[in-house]
């Protein structure tokens, strides 16, 4: 029976406990022989990730025990991180980057020897940094990037291709690396080789472009020893993104780019005339989808080529789904199944395609899809309901109008309970979600952290705001010299949306975000007065700070995009930074902060206190030993989500005994 309950304090099986013992995702799927790989998260061992290997009799077993984390810092934000390959003795041998000291590895999970390192330790600055490892046996070498600070600035550093020996005679200094790039260029992917091992290609970009502005595909000779010569660029330009280059068996190239204004994918004939590349050629109609998505980490895939000629890809508008596309005749057909996101990794297997989804009421999990039977099935880290399904968020896909009648696009989650409803007349609050990035957006899949609030009777909307991927380079490129303006804008534009139509309470809005997210949070609650509170964590807070030395090379001149050059607009960046606008800020809010840090450090939580010292504003600050940018901890996660929800009840003036009361300082 439905008994009628206030928003907000409906009773909920899902608590913060349970929410964080389900935090992350498997990523990076990969097969070694006629096994299928991953990794995925460990929250309650520290937050580290896990090795997993699915033999063929179905069973899985993690490669490597606790503490061994496979985990990669390149550009900070990591990629892909292991690479393994069949042996005819021995089992399999797998090599991967150690999150603590980012060496590499290698390992034969069936043999008596523990891991032994490949690379050594750098004292300078972050040190040496490994990722996208991919195994050469022939030559007893793992090709990958290298990342090498020169001093102790987090700018100081210079990125290569590298290939590595496998016997460890490089564990203790240098000896043997051979570099097989220079470095000309800031930034490097993986080699990708070609079928005949004669050409190498890789994508790089560099300083002030971003991988998703503009990038240049590299393509080189590869000669009996394994040297690159003859590198020149193939594809690419400052205004064309190209985010994923495979080879095809005819020595053409694959490509995804978004010069025609979605990342799409493409083909092109290196050798059709000589000295020349010849124009390159669309794979499929033009479809207004996305084929490709922001390179956030080194090693990302979003197709992949099979033994018969077809290709499986990811695409879609807003959501994902998995497709096996016909290069000849641009047919492009999708698997059957109820996944709504699809992570950007694949691996292929004869006929077989393997990656990793979500939807709505599942989440994610590794999945396979049969080619030659169009069957599809979870073969991994397959969902299990952690409470009753009528607990789940059901999203709605929105589209909400912004200033100049611009579109928004939202996924909005109303209260759900199947026990519970609120009292006529009464509208529920709304916590407004900014996704981080900002070149990101937000997935609908299911999420327990949605969940935790829905269940109790408060309403979720994420927003993908102008600058969001997934909607086409226009849309993406909203937020060019308008970060602080449009996000803030458009999250407005749907809570007030909400209030207006009669889904959302006007008097109970929030809005909570991490990373870029935060500063959206942050700059909201400084410049508008559209909110009764806020969460923000691990948030950049003054773009001066930021953009002269406290953040890392990856993103130290990002904000040349999104604000413009500091040396030419710095007013801009003290007008839009929050922590020059506390005078404008009444609400309250908890800050939380993990002090590892290195993307958006503590500095810029502790400059925001200090500016609002004696301004009488509720607040909390939670800052976390041991977390970087991003919690992983189940305890840190449980945590954050009880204090969230403390400062909502307070605020909404909601009685919430279930949580501990979070402790509010003027």
């Amino acid at each position: 029976m439905v008994s009628t309950q206030a928003y907000g304090t409906w009773p909920s099986p899902i608590d913060a406990e349970l929410t964080a013992s389900h935090d992350g995702r498997p990523e990076f799927v990969g097969t070694v022989g006629d096994e299928v790989w991953w990794t995925e998260p460990r929250p309650a061992e520290g937050g580290r990730r896990a090795l997993v290997r699915r033999r063929a009799d179905g069973s899985t077993h993690s490669v490597l025990p606790e503490p061994w984390n496979p985990r990669s810092r390149v550009i900070e934000y990591g990629g892909t991180p292991w690479a393994g390959a069949p042996r005819v003795e021995g089992g399999p041998l797998v090599v991967f980057v150690h999150f603590p000291d980012q060496r590499l590895y290698a390992y034969a999970p069936d043999g008596p020897a523990e891991p032994w390192p490949l690379t050594p330790v750098s004292r300078i600055g972050g040190g040496l940094r490994w990722v996208e490892p991919q195994l050469h046996l022939e030559r007893d070498e793992v090709w990958c990037v290298l990342e090498e600070f020169t001093g102790e600035s987090p700018t100081d550093v210079r990125r290569v291709i590298a290939a590595v020996p496998l016997d460890g005679s490089a564990a203790e200094d240098r000896t043997g690396v051979r570099e097989l790039t220079d470095d000309r260029n800031r930034f490097v992917t993986g080699p990708r080789l070609s079928h005949d091992g004669r050409r190498a290609a890789w994508i790089t970009w560099d300083h002030p472009q971003m991988p998703w502005d503009g990038t240049v595909v590299k393509m080189a000779d590869v000669t009996a020893e394994g040297e690159f010569t003859g590198v020149r660029p193939l594809v690419g330009d400052i205004d064309e993104s190209v985010v994923q280059v495979e080879w095809d068996r005819d020595g053409s190239l694959l490509f995804v780019s978004d010069v025609g204004g979605w990342w799409e994918l493409q083909r092109l004939r290196p050798d059709a005339v000589a000295d020349a590349v010849v124009p390159t050629s669309r794979l499929c109609s033009v479809r207004n989808e996305e084929f490709g998505g922001p390179l956030w980490k080194i090693g990302l895939r979003w197709f992949q080529l099979l033994d018969n000629g077809l290709i499986a890809v990811i695409h879609g508008r807003g959501t994902t789904a998995l497709g096996v596309l016909d290069p000849e005749t641009g047919e492009l057909v999708d698997a059957v199944g109820p996944w709504t996101a699809w992570a950007e990794t694949l691996a292929v297997q004869d006929t077989r395609v393997v990656g990793i989804a979500a939807s709505p009421h599942t989440s994610y999990e590794v999945v396979e899809l049969d080619t030659a039977t169009g069957h599809t099935r979870t073969i991994g880290v397959a969902h299990r309901d952690a409470v009753d399904p009528s607990y789940h968020p059901e999203p709605q896909i929105r589209t909400f109008a912004g200033p100049g009648g611009r579109e928004i696009h939202a996924h909005v989650y109303p209260p759900r309970h199947p026990d519970r409803t609120g009292p006529d007349g009464e509208l529920p609050p709304y916590v407004i979600w900014a996704h981080g990035g900002p070149t990101g957006r937000s997935p609908v899949v299911l999420d327990l952290e949605i969940a935790y609030f829905t269940s109790r009777g408060i309403g979720v909307a994420e927003v993908d705001y102008g600058g969001s991927t997934g909607y086409g380079r226009a849309y993406r490129e909203r937020l060019r010299g308008q970060w602080g303006v449009v996000d803030v804008e458009d999250c407005a534009a749907v809570a007030l949306g909400l209030a207006e139509e009669g889904s959302a309470d006007r008097d109970r809005l929030a809005i909570r975000g991490g990373s870029a997210g935060g500063w959206t949070a942050a700059a909201s609650l400084t410049q508008t007065d559209v909110y009764a509170c806020g969460a923000i964590s691990y948030p950049i807070l003054d773009l001066e700070g930021w953009a002269t030395g406290e953040t890392h090379d990856f993103e130290s001149q990002y904000l040349e995009s999104l604000v413009g050059p500091y040396d030419q607009v710095p007013e801009r960046y003290r007008e839009r930074s929050p922590v020059n606008h506390t005078d404008g800020l009444t609400a309250p809010f908890v800050l939380l902060q993990g002090l590892d840090d290195p993307i958006c450090p503590p500095v810029q939580c502790e400059r925001f206190l200090t500016a609002i010292e004696g301004r009488g504003i509720p607040h909390a600050y939670l800052a976390f030993e041991g977390e970087a940018h991003g919690f992983r901890r189940a305890d840190t996660v449980k945590r954050a989500l009880e204090a969230e929800l403390s400062l909502y009840a307070q605020t909404f003036g909601i009685d919430r005994p279930d949580v501990p009361r979070l402790g509010l300082t003027k």
